[in-house]
This record gives C-alpha cells, sequence and structure tokens, in this order.
C-alpha cells in the first residue's frame, strides 16, 4: 500500500473522536502471469451434478496438459440455458449436440473434434414392456415425451421416424418436453406417457445404473445414425490453443486413466472433425424442418 494513503489514514483516525472502521483494500491472489480462463460448456447430456461428474475429469485433463491456460466446466440446467449461452458466445469451447452445433457455425464458433462412436448417435423410443403398444399407430391420442425440442437424436429424429412411418406428430400425438434423457425415459417407466424418446448412451447408462427400472421398458423402435456430438471453439480463441485442447481429447483413448473417462461418457474416443463433418446433419435438419415442423438451422 502507497505510504501516503497509511499516512493519511492515521491522521484522518486521529482528528475524530470515536473510532471507525477503517477500509482495507483487498488484492487479487492471481498474478499479471496468471492463465486466462476458458469456460467450456457441456450440452445437458445429463443434470447438473452428473455433468460435472462424467465431464469434470476431462476440463482436469485439460488444465494438468496446457498449464498456460485454465479451464473452468460450467453446466445448464436445460437446453434453453445452454442454447442461450452458446448462441450468446459465452462458452470459449463447447461441446454441443449436432443440431447445436451446425446452428454455433453463425455466432462464430468453428468445428475442431467430436465424440466417436457415430453409430451410438441414434434415437430411440421407449414404451413399457405391459403397455400393449404393438405399432407406431397404437400412438395416436397418446402422449409421447422428449427431453427437449431441440435435441435431435433424443427428439427430431425420433419424431421424424414415425413421421415416416405413417404419424402425424403435430396431430395424432402429444408431444411432452420433459426437460431432460433421465426424465423422458422416467415418465415412460410411470406410465405417464405411452413413448418416450431419448438416445442410446443415455439408456446405456440408465439400464447400467437402474437394472430393475430399465427391465420394466423395453426399445421398441429406433432411427439410423448422424455424426455424433461436436466440439466447437470461439472464433477469438487462439488456435494454437484449440489445436492442443484437441490433442488432449483424442489422446484420451491412448491411456488407461484417459479410457476409464471416456468409459464414464459412455463412448471410446473423441476424434478430429471440420465443419464439412456435420454436412449430413445440415441435410438432415433442411428435410425435417420441410416435413415434419419449422425449426431453426
Amino acid at each position: 500500500m502507497n505510504w501516503r494513503v497509511i499516512a493519511l489514514g492515521a491522521l484522518l483516525m486521529a482528528g475524530c473522536g470515536k473510532q471507525e472502521e477503517v477500509y482495507q483494500p483487498v488484492f487479487s491472489t492471481r498474478g499479471v502471469d496468471a492463465p486466462r480462463e476458458y469456460i467450456v460448456g457441456i450440452h445437458p447430456l445429463h443434470n447438473p451434478t452428473r455433468l460435472l461428474e462424467v465431464y469434470g475429469p476431462v476440463v482436469d485433463r485439460l488444465n494438468a496438459a496446457i498449464p498456460q491456460a485454465h479451464f473452468r466446466l460450467e453446466a445448464s440446467r436445460n437446453y434453453e440455458e445452454f442454447e442461450k449461452k452458446l448462441y450468446g458466445r459465452r462458452f470459449d469451447f463447447a461441446m454441443p449436440n449436432p443440431y447445436q452445433t451446425v446452428r454455433s457455425l453463425k455466432y462464430g464458433y468453428h468445428v475442431f473434434g467430436k465424440m466417436g462412436d457415430d453409430d451410438l448417435f441414434r434415437g430411440i423410443i421407449l414404451v413399457r414392456k405391459d403397455s400393449g403398444i404393438r405399432n407406431v399407430a397404437d400412438l395416436k391420442g397418446k402422449k409421447v415425451s422428449y427431453p427437449a425440442p431441440t435435441a435431435l437424436a433424443a427428439t427430431l429424429m425420433p419424431q421424424y421416424y414415425l413421421h415416416t412411418h405413417g404419424l402425424d406428430v403435430n396431430r395424432d400425438i402429444e408431444n411432452l418436453y420433459v426437460g431432460s434423457q433421465d426424465s423422458s425415459m422416467m415418465n415412460v417407466l410411470r406410465g405417464h406417457v405411452a413413448a418416450g424418446a431419448t438416445w442410446v448412451v443415455p439408456w446405456n447408462n440408465f439400464q447400467r445404473e437402474n437394472p430393475e427400472q430399465a427391465a420394466q421398458l423395453e426399445v421398441k423402435w429406433q432411427t439410423e445414425s448422424l455424426p455424433n456430438n461436436g466440439w466447437v471453439v470461439r472464433e477469438d480463441v487462439p488456435s494454437t490453443l484449440a489445436a492442443k485442447v484437441s490433442k488432449v481429447l483424442i489422446d484420451l483413448r491412448r491411456t488407461p486413466e484417459g479410457r476409464a473417462i471416456l468409459k464414464k461418457m459412455g463412448i471410446s474416443r473423441f476424434d478430429y472433425a471440420s465443419e464439412e463433418t456435420y454436412r449430413p446433419v445440415r441435410q438432415y435438419l433442411r428435410v425435417f424442418s420441410e416435413t415434419v415442423r419449422q425449426i431453426e438451422h
């Protein structure tokens, strides 16, 4: 603290009739050379607590491997909140679903990677084994649950499947957007809906963690697959840093510790990717918007 400030404080206290609390400045403990913080956003594959548990180790690995930067994982309560942050350019790095990946390009993001195992990125429609649902037509007049209007594998792809199998999803059924993958599955289990949509990875996790409950459900229909969730970086982030992040993600498969992190996510690897990787997604969204319901893409 400057000596003049100290002297002035002493004079003021001496001239007062009663003792007054003196303001004490608080200085930052971060030095001028402290690494810049970068916010990492993951779309709501899980509730925030579970998401931090599953993806926190990835961010820990980034911080250990790239000490010149500091990465902080930020969860979102739901798809709406995540998309508001993504399209508002809050995230430096993000792992959106493929629909959000394509849209993020309009807001100054670039694709640099993706989840592997594209065969897992397909929608599934669950029913209770005792539901009596046999054909798509049996859903007419009934409720169907989904995580969110913009979930690609768990909403758009199942709705397109129902559309191509003779159901008008805008008139023949009541669509309920219930906020998360887990909630969509639980709505089926509890009999609140006739069917519920999700995608393969959450369903696999549910079967592993809740075998008795999962045994009451069955996958009645499943869709074709598309490229898996993307990794994007905001355009003002140094390309050298994005390359380092990409390498850390790709290299997870090369060590036992990294493979354990990937297993918790339900995948075997991350892959390199570019905007061109998501051309099939752009085509799919265009067809969906023209035939099922209008969406921004």
